[in-house]
């Protein structure tokens, strides 16, 4: 007996979401996909991209005009409704006859006739509740395409599988640890990942693999990024250099519109020093091993109880990047317990001096990391 044969693709769908590149790159593959099956060279694309209701209501009209007109060479014809902003609850979706606008295209969208006709929506954010969302979500597909967060405790794992996705497609390979890094380098920014991939890719020509050497010579760090280097060279208990990263930090306050950067560097160091103490703990347990192995470490802290750590996501190690903890891990063995909570207590006086006295705030960072990082040099 003959296989049934297979369904016809469904004449809609709509690609949204607040990840913009995501949602743009899956728009322009589908539309060149179903270019590609329909073939012809009437297809139109409106630009739903609107800064008030009377472009959102001639953007409509647009595509009304669209499905109508037949193509004038016959065959099939393709309609992109690109980057709509107006399928959200905001100022504009709101408006009175934007409102109307929209709930007579989804009975139009009913009645269709969708001979030869297919309908391609590329949308940020979109509201589930109205009824063009459920119209499109009955006539055809829906993806939907989240942000990462760093709220998301599962956003590194995310970002690694999309930069390697990508490495993959440009017929290269990357190791762990340099996985990891260039993700650590680029946090949760899907369009700054697929950037530094190609630009990775373009360093290392026509070699295959890429090591860690590469993503540290050639991947830009964001502000967060090199907010973990202050934090590393504390860790490190290198004093030179963390003095000399406290410099360029602070130079950036300096000359940056964030006035309050100082307290954001504390808090990142007290951080630091939060994520040590609950490895030396979680090394204690036996939960974790020092192996240095990047991909045991992780296997380590999914087996790690989630009712032994704080629910607090600012507070619980597990809430971050593993591969900051996989850093951090050595790092705990250069400090004793007691100096650890010594350097707590160093960090909260610090916070207290910023914030109520009118000590030079780099003089303050300056000393208190300086008593932190010699308190062990002093006991040798």
């Amino acid at each position: 007996m003959p296989p049934a044969p297979a369904p016809p693709p469904a004449p809609v769908a709509l690609i949204c979401g607040d990840e913009d590149f995501a949602v743009k790159q899956r728009a322009r593959q589908l539309h060149d996909k179903w270019c590609g099956e329909v073939g012809g060279m009437d297809h139109e694309t409106i630009d739903a991209a609107v800064g008030n209701s009377g472009e959102a209501l001639k953007a409509l009209s647009k595509l009304r005009e669209a499905l109508q007109t037949l193509p004038f060479f016959g065959g099939g014809k393709i309609v992109w409704f690109k980057d709509c902003n107006f399928l959200d609850d905001d100022r504009t979706a709101k408006a009175k006859d934007v409102a109307t606008g929209l709930a007579e295209l989804a009975a139009e969208l009913k009645a269709f006739r969708w001979d030869g006709v297919r309908l391609l929506v590329s949308a940020g954010k979109v509201d589930k509740r109205k009824t063009l969302y459920k119209t499109l979500e009955k006539l055809g597909n829906i993806e939907h395409f989240a942000a990462l967060s760093l709220d998301d405790r599962n956003w590194a794992d995310q970002a690694e599988d999309l930069a390697y996705k990508k490495l993959k497609a440009l017929k290269k390979e990357i190791s762990s640890e340099a996985l990891a890094q260039l993700v650590a380098n680029v946090g949760p920014h899907a369009a700054q990942l697929h950037s530094e991939v190609e630009k990775l890719a373009a360093y290392v020509g026509a070699r295959a693999d890429i090591e860690l050497t590469d993503v540290n010579a050639i991947v830009t760090r964001n502000k967060q990024a090199r907010a973990f280097a202050l934090a590393d060279a504390l860790g490190d208990r290198d004093l030179p250099k963390l003095l000399r990263t406290l410099d360029e930090e602070l130079w950036e306050v300096r000359v940056g519109v964030d006035r309050k950067s100082e307290i954001g560097l504390l808090y990142g160091l007290i951080t630091k020093v939060r994520v040590m103490i609950f490895l030396q703990e979680m090394l204690k347990a036996g939960w974790l091993k020092a192996d240095g192995d990047y991909n045991r470490f992780k296997s380590q802290l999914e087996r790690v109880p989630a009712d032994a750590l704080p629910e607090d996501k600012r507070i619980n190690p597990l809430a971050m990047n593993p591969y900051v903890l996989f850093r951090a891990l050595p790092q705990a063995k250069r400090y004793t317990p007691a100096e650890l909570i010594q350097a707590m207590d160093l960090l909260l006086q610090c916070n207290m001096k910023l914030v109520s006295s009118q000590l030079d705030e780099s003089l303050v960072l300056q000393q208190t990391l300086t008593q932190i990082v010699r308190r062990g040099e002093a006991a040798k």
